[in-house]
């Protein structure tokens, strides 16, 4: 057990020194996270422009770079265990190899080669992110577009409308693609990549903070492994969901500190508030979701921590008050006021950072601006109707998460590590069985969408659990020579053994990315494009026909890949999921199928002028014998699929007018509007 202040006739540090003290902390650690991020960037930059001047295979017509996709994991597996093994063998005078910095810079190079190789080798022959622009996908790119264009905070669709996702991971983006004069979608592949290799290097030196270096290390590979196996996909989230691990440790100990007087050489905690608060504060600026499944963790890890403070006081002295120094009487329930503060002073300080992005729609939705109910959360499929136990599967990543299970149970106790996990895994089930009874309220809290985040978090448990189960099991038996190397044998065919089914888990995803049609209009497994093809001689037109810049133009179409490849502002978004709630996407849905009815050109313009929002500029149509048609969606949650197709139809006569201008490319009719 640690010894007190006073055991060791220390004297508290002073406010004034720790506060200088928590700077030096702070300081070092931004320092170093600035340095690992740095080597990130690097090795993925490196490796992505190697990889793109061969023509390699398509992933979904050969093996070659699936071998070698193997090949770069191993190659980062001998760096991490390498910087392991610096680790453990210490500091040597004379020896430059032993110096702490080249175990870090090994384990960065080694944990953003795995994610270089991992992501960056499947892909070498496509332009394309993981689902290419298909679903999901296609408005993150759009959003990407949009703040390529313009470092303005603005949405990803609708014109005059601050962006209501959260706009952190795709501004940061924009400005990267700007700065390398790429197209956003062109961007995102690379972009994406980094971003999750700069996040792992980033925990990892946040996981060193808090544990030893040579578990951190550990540690860091199997989140990392999992993260990209599991949450690649979205980019964006995916860095929250490796960062989110470190992140709960470093928040339970912020809020959880057994009552002792602080001792000189410490912050008081406060270094963990300001991290936490800064986590949960950049988790706003990302991801919605995620921000609120970490931050109703950390709400519940501050009413643990404050039953447990109140606990500890009734212990250790009256069961209803107990005696200062100074003999006043104390209540015991104020031993509860410090991690509750400590609480608030968090969320302050994620608010501050939030408001970043969150302050444009917030002040626009004050300024009268009629808010609709959205239908973000009108998603329930299978996964989000059951709880997950990816514990009770007969796979590596089940009996990773087995092993974390029962690690968590074992040392809930005597393990703030345990503790902080724990109380991780316990909010995910919480959240998951609120997410199903507010089905009867007709939402949902998306649930199914946490999978990744339990994975990690069992993950980062079953590093724990498998490195002191080997050494209980290693005492336990004599501690014979050659255990400790076999147990390194276990781990490393484990983990090479998962990391190299990746390609696998991920070979839908993969095969879009070489399926869909890019923006030059090519696809990269080398058969006929789609009518995305199309899409550049669209965009020729539009620019030469309305005479405005594409930033200030409207279009309605369905085709809304079209607005993921060049910046115009659509009149309607996809589906009412992805639209701001700002925007009136039923509204605008009637409008559309009014304008559809009308009897003439005439009765067209004017409903255009009469339009409450900014009225299309030009309508990009799929055309048919006699008329023009829009594929629309409409919600119909709770049903699964939650989206239903419909079609409207525009006769041809009502762009008789010859301020119409009606342009036939491929399969698709352009009409522009001379104003």
């Amino acid at each position: 057990m640690t010894a007190t202040v006073a055991e060791r006739g220390e004297a508290p540090a002073p406010l004034g020194g720790r506060g200088a003290l928590l700077l030096r902390h702070i300081g070092s650690g931004v320092g170093e996270a600035l340095l690992a991020t740095l080597v990130a960037i690097a090795v993925t930059a490196v490796g992505l422009v190697a990889f793109s001047m061969v023509q390699w295979p398509a992933f979904n017509s050969s093996n070659v770079t699936r071998a070698l996709t193997t090949v770069g994991q191993v190659v980062a597996a001998v760096f991490v265990v390498a910087a392991i093994a610096l680790v453990r063998r210490g500091q040597r005078p004379g020896k430059w190899f032993t110096q702490p910095w080249v175990a870090k810079l090994l384990s960065w190079v080694g944990i953003s080669t795995f994610v270089t190789f991992t992501l960056g080798m499947p892909l070498a022959a496509t332009k394309l992110y993981l689902f290419g622009v298909s679903v999901d996908q296609e408005f993150r790119t759009e959003y990407l577009t949009r703040l390529t264009d313009s470092a303005a905070l603005h949405d990803m669709t609708y014109a005059d409308l601050p962006p209501f996702y959260p706009a952190g991971w795709f501004w940061i983006g924009g400005r990267v693609a700007n700065v390398l004069g790429m197209d956003g979608w062109e961007a995102f592949k690379p972009y994406a990549i980094g971003s999750i290799a700069v996040a792992a290097v980033i925990s990892l030196v946040l996981w060193s903070k808090l544990i030893r270096a040579d578990w951190a290390i550990a540690v860091t590979a199997a989140v990392t492994a999992l993260a990209v196996a599991y949450a690649a996909p979205e980019a964006y989230s995916s860095v929250i969901v490796i960062l989110l691990p470190p992140a709960l440790v470093l928040a339970w100990g912020a809020l959880h500190r057994p009552e002792e007087p602080t001792a000189r050489g410490t912050a008081g905690g406060w270094g963990a508030v300001v991290g936490t608060g800064l986590f949960l504060g950049v988790a706003a600026t990302f991801y919605t979701l995620y921000l609120g499944v970490a931050a109703f963790a950390v709400g519940l890890m501050g009413l643990v921590a404050a039953w447990l403070a109140v606990r500890e006081r009734r212990l250790a002295g009256h069961p209803r008050r107990v005696r200062t120094a100074e003999g006043a009487a104390r209540p015991v329930w104020r031993a509860a006021v410090s991690p509750l503060v400590r609480l608030v002073v968090i969320a302050a300080i994620a608010a501050v950072v939030a408001l970043i992005v969150w302050l444009p729609i917030l002040l626009k939705a004050l300024d009268g601006v009629p808010t609709r109910s959205g239908s973000a959360f009108h998603y329930l499929p299978e996964g989000g109707a059951e709880l997950a136990f990816p514990m009770a599967e007969f796979s590596l990543r089940g009996a990773l998460c087995l092993v974390g299970l029962v690690w968590l149970v074992v040392r809930a106790a005597s393990s703030r590590r345990a503790q902080a996990l724990g109380i991780g895994v316990v909010a995910i089930y919480l959240w998951t069985l609120l997410s199903m009874t507010a089905t009867a309220a007709g939402t949902t809290l998306l649930s199914f969408r946490l999978e990744p985040v339990l994975l990690v978090l069992l993950g980062a448990a079953g590093a724990f659990g498998f490195v002191e189960g080997a050494r209980a099991v290693y005492q336990a038996i004599g501690e014979p020579s050659r255990f400790r190397l076999a147990a390194v044998a276990v781990a490393i065919v484990g983990a090479l053994a998962f990391t190299q089914n990746i390609p696998h888990v991920l070979a839908p995803e993969i095969t879009t990315a070489y399926t869909d049609t890019d923006g030059n209009g090519e696809r990269a497994d080398q058969r006929p494009p789609s009518a995305v093809a199309h899409y550049r001689a669209v965009d020729a037109a539009l620019t030469a026909q309305t005479g405005r810049p594409r930033s200030d133009t409207v279009v309605l179409t369905a085709d809304t890949s079209f607005l993921s490849f060049y910046p115009y502002y659509g009149f309607q978004a996809l589906t009412s999921h992805y639209a701001n709630p700002l925007a009136d996407f039923a509204g605008r849905a009637a409008t559309i199928e009014g304008w559809s009815k009308l009897k003439s050109s005439g009765a067209l313009l004017d409903a255009l002028a009469a339009c409450p929002w900014r009225a299309p500029d030009a309508f990009l149509f799929r055309r048919s014998a006699d008329a023009y048609t829009l594929r629309l969606a409409k919600d119909v949650y709770p049903n699964d699929p939650n989206v239903e197709r419909y079609t409207v139809t525009f006769p041809k006569e009502l762009f008789a007018d010859p301020r119409f201008t009606a342009t036939d490319i491929g399969p698709f009719a352009l009409v522009t509007l001379r104003r």
